[in-house]
């Protein structure tokens, strides 16, 4: 398939830092050149969620998010169609989901849990990188994120790690660990590792000479 766009993926954690790093990226490559897509948005409905044992909403199952859909889309990002997708916010009480339109890019960074689980998805992506983070670490930026962006309590959001959060990341994320290209260690901050994707990045669409990843 002729590819017009380098397609790079991201996996990690519920808190390992995925966004983080994306945004990192996208921030240090010239405007224009990338196209930011977060799984979190081809969330199904929540009242198509499954429910745990106690009837409490388990966000972090495969089913919970239409990842064929993301597959497809890709597919047109990297084809020159522009995509629209509405923003996930069913979880935050009170927000109007905003209409985001997608356009292709030279470099399309895709993050999310599930995106080396899903064969479609995974096999689209010309780079894949996994943020490795202790648990610790994570749970740690969950708790504040949860409690800033979602207004969570810390019960709840114990209950979700314990429950939900763990066992997605140990059954549907660390066995596709060794498919990755690329480990990127987050347990402080990852300046150099966006340095280097940077130049990397740059090289994939052209712009500089080619570097060796290898060295990471």
């Amino acid at each position: 398939m002729h590819r017009g766009a380098y397609l790079v993926g991201v996996a990690g954690g519920s808190g390992s830092g995925k966004t983080t790093l994306v945004r990192a990226l996208r921030q240090a490559l010239p405007d224009g050149m990338v196209c930011q897509i977060s799984q979190d948005d081809y969330y199904r409905p929540i009242e198509a969620q499954e429910l745990d044992p106690n009837g409490k909403v388990n966000f972090d199952l495969p089913g919970g998010v239409d990842m064929d859909g993301l597959a497809k889309d890709l597919r047109s990002l990297v084809a020159g169609e522009s995509i629209f997708r509405k923003e996930y916010t069913f979880n935050q009480t009170g927000k109007e989901p905003t209409l985001i339109e997608l356009r292709p890019a030279p470099v399309i960074l895709v993050e999310g849990l599930f995106v080396l689980h899903h064969e479609p998805v995974r096999e689209l992506f010309d780079l894949r990188i996994f943020i490795d983070a202790s648990e610790g670490a994570q749970l740690d930026r969950r708790l504040k994120r949860d409690a800033k962006e979602r207004g969570y309590g810390p019960e709840d959001v114990l209950y979700q790690w314990e429950n939900h959060v763990l066992p997605a990341y140990r059954n549907y994320l660390l066995p596709y660990r060794h498919l990755c290209d690329l480990h990127v260690v987050n347990e402080s901050g990852f300046d150099r590792a966006v340095h280097v994707l940077r130049d990397h990045l740059l090289q994939s669409a052209g712009v500089v000479e080619p570097i060796d990843l290898q060295g990471l």
